[in-house]
């Protein structure tokens, strides 16, 4: 929801950050959380044996991406692309083979995983060829952006969750994930063929982001792109200009911006604007005119007065914490400071000085912290050097909800931390999620192994898009495959849709639409998303129920330990994936 995220108030996921741990979970197609669905065409070169031709729904991440309606279909006349469940509902399932890879009494493929996408009828005749830029009748040419190993930026904000993943091991990584997509997918003939392309510039450098999109565009002439800088949003900006689609491709902006650039720009995250309708309605459900009950012993009695801190990067983000303002006041939660400040490592403590110091004053009870990751850190510790001991209210901020960096805070403090997240409940990634595929696949971790969930759900994404597009693979037809994909609705990953599903009143092109509720357990002890043992862990209300617009309830069960959950050793039974042989024996 908030004002502005760490990527300068854009809603995408980049590459770029793939050492911020579980951003991923964000999902995807699912998967920020964790993973998108996979599947691969290919063979395996650890001597297993693929089976013969693909199949696949769409998914991202690990929950099924399929279209959303099925079409109906003549026995004796459909064409390609036909899903197991449209051939199922137009009674000609039992008419086709559906090869090996597809688990026909499941309706999925036959991996290990609860949200496995359609099994899609293996493809024979004529492909179309060149259908668009990038395509021809045997490749598909995708190119991989990745920020440089050592920006300085990105490893500021990510310190506190040092994670050693290179690019050269997350660019292995991919490959063998792409072979795992391409052993599953359909993809009509033609093989992907990923061409990594490592930017020398700062995830903030607007100049050198938009010379990167016109090179990358010129030289590869790509039919998508995956990725992108996380803190300015002229690399998607340039993409569009050179109608190129390009999925998590680094900061975007408003729905009005997104819309505008049409068919080109998708991301995984949900945008600020829907987070933000998310936060409002929860605090003005369950928080607003009521005791500040989970601040420290000095303020829990009194009335709840808010205060919005918001990093500031330009006049998007200023635009949009006016928006969440107005959105606060119309449910009784006016904040009565609004408060700006720069992530800059030379003023962020003077910065928390000052901002803390007015709160106090005020007698601000509840702070709304739409930051970027590191701010808290300094927060908080201010907070308890000015003995001061407010609510924190977690408004779905990127990262900010995420154990790594929440153990980095002073946890004094954000034992009164509490409040909104788009990230699902965890799952033990050795049992589900994207690692766990890899291993199942391949028979051993994958080489970027602390980060998969960052820089896996847009190629979940992806795969689903291309084999729901079909043979006729343009731009426009892909675009229009994105907009019917729904995911599962689970617990251990994010409900995700494009387009028009009745969910928003604006056209869509970010996934996630659901949420959660969180609280942090100083006492707790377990994995962190980068599987860290240590004290701290965000606590999942009623298991990690999710919400859409207009479905939370009024009883605040904030720091109530039953039916809370910090990590799934094992999937939920109902989420529980099947078993399946490995391919690498």
């Amino acid at each position: 929801m908030q004002p502005a995220s760490s990527s300068a108030g854009g809603s995408g996921s980049s590459t770029s950050v793939r050492k911020w741990g579980p951003v991923a979970a964000i999902v995807a197609v699912v998967a920020i959380v964790a993973a998108v669905v996979l599947s691969s065409g290919g063979g395996d070169d650890d001597g297993g044996s693929a089976p013969e031709s693909s199949a696949a729904s769409g998914s991202t991440g690990e929950t099924t991406m399929a279209p959303a309606d099925a079409t109906t279909i003549a026995a004796d006349d459909w064409t390609y692309p036909l899903s197991l469940t449209q051939a199922t509902e137009a009674g000609i399932a039992d008419s086709i083979d559906w090869g090996a890879r597809c688990d026909t009494e499941r309706g999925t493929l036959a991996v290990p995983d609860y949200f496995a996408a359609d099994c899609y009828a293996p493809f024979t005749g004529d492909n179309g060829g060149a259908t668009d830029d990038g395509v021809t009748a045997d490749e598909i040419v995708i190119v991989h952006y990745m920020g440089p190993d050592g920006d300085p930026v990105i490893n500021y904000i990510t310190d506190a969750v040092k994670v050693d993943d290179t690019n050269a091991q997350e660019e292995e990584s991919i490959n063998g994930y792409v072979e795992y997509f391409q052993s599953y997918y359909e993809l009509y003939g033609r093989k992907v063929k990923v061409i990594t392309y490592e930017s020398t510039g700062l995830a903030t450098d607007e100049v050198t982001a938009r010379a990167d999109a016109q090179a990358i565009v010129e030289k590869y002439k790509p039919f998508a792109v995956i990725g992108g800088p996380s803190l300015t949003n002229a690399f998607s900006d340039e993409m569009a200009a050179q109608k190129v689609l390009c999925i998590s491709c680094g900061a975007t902006g408003s729905t009005e911006w997104l819309a505008e650039r049409d068919p080109y720009i998708w991301a995984i995250d949900g945008s600020s604007e829907q987070k933000q309708q998310l936060v409002a309605e929860y605090i003005g459900k369950q928080l607003a005119g009521k005791p500040a009950s989970h601040a420290g012993d000095a303020l829990k009695s009194t009335p709840r007065k808010f205060a919005l801190v918001y990093v500031e990067s330009g006049s998007e983000s200023k635009r949009l914490a006016d928006l969440m303002s107005e959105r606060l006041a119309e449910v009784g939660a006016e904040p009565a400071l609004v408060l700006p400040y720069v992530l800059d490592p030379g003023s962020l403590q003077q910065s928390a000085n000052q901002i803390v110091a007015k709160m106090k004053a005020e007698g601000v009870t509840s702070v709304i912290l739409a930051t970027d990751p590191v701010a808290p850190r300094e927060f908080t510790r201010e907070a308890t050097a000015q003995e001061y001991e407010p609510e924190w209210i977690i408004p779905a901020s990127t990262l900010v909800d995420v154990t790594a960096f929440a153990r980095s805070y002073d946890q004094k403090q954000w034992a009164h931390a509490f409040g909104v997240t788009s990230l699902a409940a965890r799952t033990n990634p050795e049992t589900a999620g994207y690692y766990a595929l890899y291993k199942w696949f391949k028979g051993v971790e994958p080489p970027a192994n602390e980060s998969t969930g960052v820089y896996m759900p847009p190629w979940g994404l992806l795969f689903a898009a291309l084999q729901a597009t079909g043979p006729d693979l343009t731009t426009d037809n892909m675009a229009a495959a994105i907009r019917s994909f729904e995911t599962k609705k689970a617990i251990t990953q994010p409900w995700l849709t494009w387009g028009d599903h009745g969910i928003w009143d604006d056209d869509d092109h970010t996934g996630i639409d659901d949420a959660t509720l969180i609280w942090w357990d100083p006492a707790a002890s377990g994995k962190d998303e980068i599987r860290r043992e240590a004290s701290g862990m965000y606590m999942y209300v009623d298991g990690g129920q999710r919400y859409l617009p207009g479905e939370f309830g009024d009883e605040d069960k904030m720091f109530v330990a039953d039916g809370a959950i910090s990590i799934y050793d094992t999937p939920p039974a109902e989420e529980t994936p099947p078993t399946y042989a490995s391919p690498a024996g």
